[in-house]
């Protein structure tokens, strides 16, 4: 079991943002990462929908020996993660919004979350909000449009330019101090997010913790691999991939195929 791959799937390419911490974090470790383009973005989907997609997409990975599987997406996190648990006999590792992290070092109390609606109507983030965050000005902003500019490699593109000005701009002048990053696609537009909001907005994403918290669940069941050779990456999506190739060119021994799932 120790040199099977870990299993990553998320609605398409976003989820290479933390496929990436992990393989940087593991370097030895092999992977299997599905890209669900077909379906993406998952945050529009009713949660039945959503859990029979997560469902499916676990299957697969378990099929072709994932020893255990990140779901790195926000929205299949919030809505599914619990079925997955319950259904499947290997370790789930989950993502939300880093609510937490953000309200608790805000200065200004007044922090910004940027999310597909399927993150924001979910019980699981209203419950790490309330808890956390009750004593401070949360500015929810659903990204709608931004995922499939970036599944379709548009992310320096005037349309993505005009979507995230209108985003931004309104949480800028409730004088953020910090943007939470609900959607794993959108690490790859931190670039051109610093360009609207300043470098005094600090921005936080899940890839770090994500990764460290898999080698942790891989070291507490012993399931780290023991071979000190680079790991091989195996990635497949159902639809063109062209992006993900694109977004992935800097990592080495990987297999990248178009498989109808």
């Amino acid at each position: 079991m120790k040199e099977n791959p870990i299993g990553v799937f998320d609605s398409g390419v976003g989820g290479t943002s933390i496929w990436k911490e992990i393989v940087h974090r593991l370097p030895y470790e092999n992977t299997i990462y599905l890209a669900d383009s077909k379906n993406a973005p998952y945050g529009n989907k009713s949660k039945q929908e959503i859990i029979d997609i997560c469902l499916k997409n676990a299957k697969i990975l378990i099929d072709k020996g994932a020893k255990i599987i990140v779901v790195a997406c926000n929205t299949a996190t919030t809505n599914a993660i619990d079925v997955l648990r319950a259904t499947f006999n290997i370790p789930f590792i989950g993502i939300e919004p880093a609510i937490k992290p953000a309200a608790l070092a805000t200065q200004t109390k007044a922090v910004g979350i940027l999310a597909t609606k399927g993150t924001l109507s979910s019980d699981l983030f209203h419950k790490t909000a309330s808890e956390f965050a009750a004593n401070i000005s949360v500015i929810e902003q659903e990204g709608t449009g931004l995922v499939p500019l970036i599944e379709n490699n548009l992310i320096d593109s005037l349309e993505m330019e005009i979507l995230l000005q209108k985003y931004l701009k309104p949480m800028m002048t409730q004088h953020i101090d910090y943007l939470v990053l609900g959607c794993s696609h959108y690490p790859y537009l931190i670039p051109k997010i610093k360009e609207i909001i300043g470098n005094h907005v600090t921005i936080i994403d899940s890839g770090f913790a994500v990764a460290k918290q898999t080698e942790k669940i891989l070291s507490e069941k012993e399931l780290l691999n023991s071979n000190h050779k680079n790991g091989e990456h195996y990635l497949m999506s159902n639809s063109n991939t062209n992006t993900l190739k694109h977004l992935i060119k800097e990592i080495n021994h990987i297999n990248v195929q178009q498989v109808d799932f």
